[in-house]
């Protein structure tokens, strides 16, 4: 039996950083992933806040930035740009476009320096609950091991299994889960390589296309469509997209990524006696745009800080770790449930509508560019919005 005060299960964002914070903080850690390279294979499109890095304390490095962004492009579904970015417009933040095989291994790589045992190839398999916390059945190089820990921390991404063995209710329901596909891309022709593109409407049933680029001629191409929403697969409908697309139907792909992202907002039940959820598999993304890179190592870090506090206590009831809920609450979730009203919203869209808002959105005056901003926009230049969304501002 090897023995831990707490034990993190998944080395994405969220795992690394609540395992660097639990460990910093005075508690033994062990974090354990099934890969045997942490990060690899990516299932991110890779965009990230600059200003959402820097709050949390991480500093940029060269290693794993991709693209240095300058803004965003939207593209309606008659091919209508408006573009937002800094030759445009003063933008308050910008991001980068990480490489998350990199980015993944360097916050892994913080956590062991940190204090945190690192084991890769390891893979959960079984949760038991005991008087004095939980133990891990995993498969470690072909091995059966048994890890014992006070507190478990669960960050094991959209299809989270380990929330649901400790008896949380941690499921995202199917009709909140978005099915995306992207290629890695070499030869795309972008208008703007410091600008993501956004693609709109009919294109991507249920959520958007997108253009990530990573270089000159290099881009995350992809897709999130939800099944209530189109018959096909998602990467039916981006091989459909690249073949359409100007600025693809020339490029190749390099590499094909495709996975689940939970767009139902944060899950209710995070927590438990003994157990936290983290990151993608406590629902961490943002319900309008899909992303969760930031979200996930936020939360990571305000579960990390709470595990290590209650080892200091000696107290891993679920009532010690409601600390973890009201921080994410308030400082992670007090807009998602604005941004789902504002994505059911689009949702209800025609391809005509949403050609009619980028008319009105050419010629609008953004003093600043982040999905309040924009909606907030939406709701003046479409009485349908004001209708439905007025009242949330």
């Amino acid at each position: 039996m090897i023995e831990t005060d707490i034990l993190v299960v998944g080395a994405g964002p969220s795992g690394s950083l609540a395992a660097k914070e639990a460990a910093l903080h005075g508690a033994k850690v062990i974090l354990i992933d099934r890969k045997s390279a942490i990060g690899s294979p990516k299932r991110c499109a890779e965009g990230v806040s600059k200003n959402g890095l820097a709050e949390l304390g991480i500093k940029p490095d060269p290693r794993w930035i991709a693209r240095d962004l300058k803004g965003v492009r939207l593209v309606a579904p008659n091919g209508t740009n408006v573009w937002l970015d800094n030759d445009t417009i003063q933008l308050p933040e910008s991001g980068y476009i990480l490489e998350r095989k990199v980015f993944d291994k360097h916050m892994a790589m913080d956590a062991a320096r940190a204090g945190a045992t690192i084991m890769i190839k390891t893979n959960a398999t079984a949760l038991e609950r005991v008087e004095d916390g939980i133990i891990i059945t995993a498969d470690h190089f072909g091995e059966e091991i048994k890890i014992h820990a006070h507190i478990v921390i669960a960050a094991d991404g959209p299809e989270s299994k380990i929330g649901r063995w400790a008896g949380l209710e941690s499921s995202t329901a199917p009709e909140y889960m978005e099915s995306c596909a992207q290629y890695e891309m070499a030869g795309v022709e972008m208008e703007n390589n410091r600008d993501i593109a956004l693609f709109f409407g009919s294109v991507s049933p249920g959520g958007y296309a997108w253009i990530f680029p990573k270089g000159d001629d290099i881009a995350n191409v992809g897709l999130g469509v939800l099944k209530t929403h189109t018959d096909k697969t998602a990467i039916e409908h981006l091989n459909e997209f690249v073949k359409n697309c100007p600025e693809t139907k020339n490029a190749q792909p390099v590499e094909l990524n495709v996975g689940g992202d939970p767009v139902g907002g944060i899950i209710k039940d995070r927590i438990g006696d003994n157990i936290l959820v983290v990151g993608d598999a406590g629902g961490f993304v943002n319900p309008l745009t899909g992303g969760g890179i930031n979200s996930a190592l936020e939360s990571g870090v305000y579960a990390g800080i709470v595990a290590a506090q209650a080892i200091q206590e000696g107290d891993y009831s679920k009532k010690k770790f409601k600390e973890y809920v009201k921080l994410t609450d308030e400082n992670i979730g007090k807009n998602y449930k604005k941004y789902d009203k504002a994505k059911e919203y689009l949702l209800s869209l025609n391809d005509d509508e949403l050609n009619d808002i980028a008319k009105e959105f050419e010629k609008a005056d953004f003093s600043e560019v982040n999905p309040r901003s924009l909606i907030k926009m939406l709701v003046k230049v479409s009485p349908k919005a004001l209708l439905k969304l007025g009242k949330l501002f």
